[in-house]
């Protein structure tokens, strides 16, 4: 059983609930955060341009069913596609950090 006596930040319950930064759990929690994110960023921008998956996948040379995965985090995603969806597709800049 895992103990939440001791936790006093959201930081404390993601380290008790995935383990410590650089744990395997913890990779693969952090992995499918960042996926839902960008899921949800590409949805929300694509129905702001008002264009269906298959307009966008059309306007960047990608297939409905691809924008559907990504825009339900089941996929994954070259760095070059992203980018090309978002700046190409949707008129957006994409900027990286790296932390």
């Amino acid at each position: 059983m895992k103990n939440y006596k001791n936790i006093k930040s959201f930081d404390d319950l993601i380290e008790v609930e995935h383990g410590k930064i650089g744990s395997e759990s913890r990779n693969q929690f952090e992995e499918k955060s960042q996926m839902f994110i960008i899921s949800e960023m590409l949805k929300e921008a694509r129905k702001e341009a008002n264009l269906t998956q298959e307009q966008l996948a059309d306007k960047t040379g990608t297939k409905k069913s691809y924008i559907s995965k990504l825009e339900n985090g089941k996929g994954n995603v070259q760095l070059s596609t992203l980018i090309r969806i978002f700046e190409t597709g949707l008129n957006k800049r994409v900027g990286l950090t790296f932390l």
